[in-house]
């Protein structure tokens, strides 16, 4: 019994030992670089796979999830992005507006400033739901992926453009509408 086991063993030993000097002498030979999106590209395995990054890029697929990226001019703040992560990893605040404040690039009327609008890349899944909702196409994945940081709060992204004051500004201004608007009911 002791004996089979240690017979057992040994060929266990020697099969991963001619394995691993299987890829030894298999990676001296230098792999072609390919592109990902051509047909034959995973029967092209042989040789060396390290790719040497940043030097040397691996081909992004047109459908990859990479970094989020938001054109705030084109931004509604509808909220619908920050309401379909499944991580809680976008935060927005908006500020009502009296008036119309502007249009976007597809022509949707903006009646909401965006006093906050931030994503914590750290905690983003890259699943793709918060473009898919956004309704004016502002919210997209880029093709970066090298965001490296010895610091999380490097991965915080602002994209909200409005200082302090002018957020308080327009806030008051808001406060004043509807303060109008009730006045004008009692009369």
């Amino acid at each position: 019994m002791i004996f089979k086991t240690t017979i057992q063993g040994f060929t266990t030993a020697v099969k991963g030992l001619l394995l691993t000097v299987k890829h030894l002498f298999g990676a001296r030979k230098s792999r072609e670089e390919l592109d990902i999106r051509r047909e034959n590209y995973f029967d092209k395995q042989d040789g060396v796979v390290t790719v040497q990054f940043p030097k040397d890029r691996m081909p992004i697929p047109e459908v990859a999830r990479y970094q989020l990226d938001v054109e705030i001019d084109d931004c509604i703040v509808c909220d619908l992005c920050a309401k379909a992560c499944p991580v809680d990893c976008i935060t927005i605040e908006s500020v009502k507006s009296p008036e119309a404040i502007g249009k976007t690039s597809d022509g949707s009327v903006k009646r909401l400033y965006a006093a906050q609008f931030d994503i914590d890349m750290a905690k983003c899944m890259y699943c793709g739901l918060c473009t898919v909702v956004c309704p004016t196409e502002c919210i997209t994945m880029t093709n970066q992926y090298d965001r490296s940081t010895t610091k999380l709060t490097d991965l915080i992204y602002d994209f909200a453009v409005m200082s302090d004051e002018e957020i308080a500004q327009r806030k008051a201004e808001w406060t004043r509408f509807q303060a109008d608007k009730e006045a004008a009911k009692i009369k």
